[in-house]
C-alpha cells in the first residue's frame, strides 16, 4: 500500500514527528482502505481552531482533541481520498498527564482513533464502540503501545 498523508501543522505546541504520525496513519489504513493508495489530510491545530469546528460541526463548546471529516464524494468517481483529521495539541498534551499516558501513545491513539473513522468505524452505539476500541487496541499493540482503555477487556482477540 502506497499511502499519501499531507500534514499540516497550525499550531505552536510540540507535536510528534511526521513519520510517527505517517507511520501509525499508514499502519491503521493497511488492509483496511478501499484503496491501494489512499490519501488524508492531517492537521495538527491549536485550541482555538478546534473549539471553532467542534462548535461548527458537533454543535459542541470548547476544543476536542481530534475530528474526523470523511470525504463525501460521489460513487464510481474514483479517487482515493479519504477525508480529514484534526488533531488538537495542547488538548492531546492536557489528556495524555490527566490520564497518566505517555504522550507519544496518547498521540498514536489519537491518530489511529481519527483514521478508523475515516474508514466507517465509529462508537456511538455500545456494540459498535466494543469493535473500535478492540481494532485501536490491536493496531496500537502493533505499533508497540499500550491498550489506550486500561478499563476494558476484549472478550474475543481482534486481528490487526
Amino acid at each position: 500500500m502506497n499511502s499519501h498523508i499531507d500534514i499540516q501543522t497550525a499550531c505552536s505546541e510540540p507535536v510528534p514527528e511526521e513519520d510517527d504520525l505517517r507511520n501509525w496513519l499508514h499502519t491503521t489504513l493497511q488492509g483496511r482502505a478501499p484503496s491501494p493508495s489512499p490519501e488524508l489530510c492531517l492537521r495538527l491545530v491549536g485550541e482555538d481552531e478546534m473549539a471553532h469546528l467542534n462548535q461548527s460541526y458537533r454543535g459542541k463548546q470548547g476544543p476536542t482533541n481530534v475530528l474526523s471529516f470523511p470525504a463525501d464524494l460521489p460513487e464510481g468517481l474514483g479517487l482515493a481520498l479519504l477525508g480529514d483529521i484534526v488533531i488538537c495539541a495542547p488538548v492531546v498534551a492536557r489528556e495524555a498527564a490527566a490520564q497518566g499516558k505517555s504522550l507519544q501513545a496518547h498521540w498514536a491513539h489519537m491518530a489511529v482513533h481519527g483514521a478508523l473513522h475515516l474508514l466507517g468505524y465509529d462508537h456511538i452505539a455500545a456494540a459498535e464502540a466494543a469493535e473500535m476500541e478492540a481494532l485501536e487496541t490491536a493496531i496500537l499493540a502493533t505499533l508497540g503501545f499500550p491498550c489506550p482503555y486500561p478499563d476494558t477487556v476484549s472478550e474475543e482477540p481482534v486481528t490487526p
